[in-house]
């Protein structure tokens, strides 16, 4: 009985060590669900739409993930989430467009329910998660930034441009009047 034990605390400690694995690498954010409800064929739908952002959503044992998280040094408030049904969506990067990705599926599939994340280290609870898929992906930051950064650029280039452009007009209609002038005298 107790080598059947042993194999068994083997295999749970395996889970554990992939769990980890697959959590801590740094950079990434989780985000934590109730897909108590959902289909097969909408869990495979919700991991491809995750799998275009290189993001991934695994359901796991909360008791396993509790400890891979407090052996990750996660902050405690982490384990409130791993309670009942609970699936995981890993988001190397991007989180609030992954974020975005579930809040519009949970539309779609009500019976998805969010129930928090860890962003940056922090703990988000679901209505702060909600807000955070609100924000502009950081892909969209760059590109207002770099609009910003490039709209007065744009204008000293237009302005240095309109310089000979009003030189020409202003040539041009001198020469206009004095070929009229010239023809009607």
């Amino acid at each position: 009985m107790a080598i059947v034990a042993k194999r068994v605390q083997d295999s749970k400690v395996k889970a554990i060590g992939e769990l980890k694995e697959n959590f801590g690498v740094s950079g990434q954010d989780f985000i934590f669900t109730d897909y108590r409800g959902l289909t097969v064929e909408q869990i495979t739908n919700l991991r491809r739409k995750l799998g275009e952002k290189e993001a991934s959503y695994k359901v796991v044992k909360n008791n396993f993930a509790r400890i891979a998280f407090e052996e990750l040094k996660a902050p405690r408030e982490v384990a409130s989430y791993l309670v009942g049904p609970t699936a995981v969506a890993v988001a190397p990067k991007d989180s609030n467009e992954v974020a975005k990705i579930i809040l519009d599926f949970a539309r779609e599939a009500p019976v998805l329910k969010v129930k928090g994340g860890l962003v940056s280290n922090t703990v988000y609870n679901d209505a702060q998660m909600a807000a955070f898929s609100r924000l502009p992906g950081r892909l969209e930051l760059v590109s207002m930034l770099m609009s910003v950064m490039n709209g007065p650029a744009r204008n000293l280039a237009a302005a240095l441009n309109d310089v000979p452009a009003r030189l020409v007009r202003i040539i041009k209609a001198v020469a206009d009047k004095k070929a009229e002038e010239g023809g009607n005298g």
